[in-house]
C-alpha cells in the first residue's frame, strides 16, 4: 500500500485522481485551500483498507506545503507519491485586458506551487527509506502551443515542463523520480476553459469537446494505472496522444463521442 499526497484534490481531476488511488487500496492525502472543502471531497472516499485524510493547504506557500507534508508522515508514516495538481485557470481574455490583480493568484498557484511541492517532497523523499515520485501536471502551453486568450495560464504551463525537466536531470541518480502528467483536456471547469479554442461559433466549441474532451473518470483510471506501474525516472504519462487523437477523427464520422459520459461513448 503507498501513501499518495495530491495538492488542488477537492475537485476536477485532482479529486478524480484521489479516488482512483483509494480504489487501487492506497491511502490519500486531499488536499484545497480550506478544510471545508478537503471534508467535503472525503465524503464516501475512504473504502476498505484504504485511508483517506484531508489537510487544508494553499501551494503558494511553503510553510503551508511543508505542514501538509509533516502531516502526512504524522499520519501515515512516509509519503511514496506526491502529485502537484493544484492549478486556476484565468479568463479568456487578451493579456493586455487580463486584470493586474489576477497575475499573482495565477503564477502563484500554477507555478510557485508546483516548485514548493517540488521542493518539499524531494527533500522529504531523500530523507526517507526507498525515496518516493514526485509528478507534476502540464496543461496547455506546455509543448509551447500558443493561444490567444490563454497567454498567462499557458506560461505557467510551459515553465512547469521546463522545470520539471530540470528536477528530473539534478535528481537523477538519487531516491527521488520525477515525472509528468498530461492529462488532456478533461471535462472539469480547468479542462473547459483550456477548451475554448477562440469560441466564436457554439457548434465549432462542440464539435472540439466532442472529439478531444473526455470525462474525469476515463482519463484518472489511465493515469493512476500508469503511476502505478511506471519504474522510469522522467516519464511522461500521456494521455490524449497524436495517435489517439488521429484515431479518434477516423472514427468520429462513425461513432460519435459522448466526453460528458464515462468511456466516451
Amino acid at each position: 500500500m503507498s501513501i499518495v499526497v495530491i495538492t488542488g484534490s477537492t475537485r476536477g481531476i485532482g479529486l478524480g485522481l484521489a479516488r482512483e488511488f483509494l480504489k487501487h487500496g492506497h491511502s490519500v492525502v486531499v488536499s484545497g485551500r480550506t478544510q471545508d472543502a478537503c471534508d467535503k471531497a472525503l465524503t464516501d472516499n475512504a473504502t476498505g483498507a484504504a485511508r483517506a485524510i484531508g489537510q487544508p493547504c494553499d501551494v503558494a506557500d511553503l510553510a503551508q506545503v511543508q505542514t501538509l507534508w509533516d502531516k502526512t508522515v504524522q499520519d501515515f508514516g512516509r509519503v511514496d507519491y506526491w502529485i502537484n495538481n493544484a492549478g486556476l485557470i484565468h479568463k479568456y481574455i487578451n493579456i493586455v485586458d487580463l486584470p493586474p490583480e489576477d497575475f499573482p493568484t495565477i503564477v502563484d498557484v500554477n507555478l510557485t506551487g508546483v516548485i514548493n511541492g517540488t521542493q518539499v517532497a524531494a527533500r522529504g523523499m531523500k530523507a526517507q527509506e526507498g525515496g518516493g515520485w514526485i509528478y507534476n501536471m502540464e496543461g496547455f502551453g506546455s509543448d509551447g502551443m500558443t493561444r490567444p486568450g490563454l497567454t498567462l495560464y499557458g506560461t505557467t504551463k510551459r515553465a512547469i515542463t521546463y522545470f520539471t525537466g530540470c528536477a528530473i536531470k539534478e535528481l537523477k541518480g538519487t531516491p527521488v523520480k520525477v515525472g509528468y502528467i498530461q492529462p488532456g483536456i478533461v471535462m472539469t471547469d480547468l479542462g473547459m476553459g483550456e477548451a475554448k479554442d477562440l469560441p466564436k461559433d457554439e457548434r465549432r466549441q462542440k464539435k472540439f469537446l466532442m472529439l478531444l474532451g473526455d470525462t474525469v473518470e476515463d482519463v484518472t483510471s489511465y493515469v493512476v494505472s500508469h503511476i502505478l506501474a511506471n519504474t522510469k525516472h522522467g516519464k511522461r504519462i500521456a494521455w490524449l496522444t497524436l495517435p489517439k487523437i488521429l484515431w479518434r477523427m477516423i472514427k468520429q464520422p462513425f461513432a460519435k463521442r459522448d466526453p460528458m459520459t464515462p468511456a466516451g461513448y
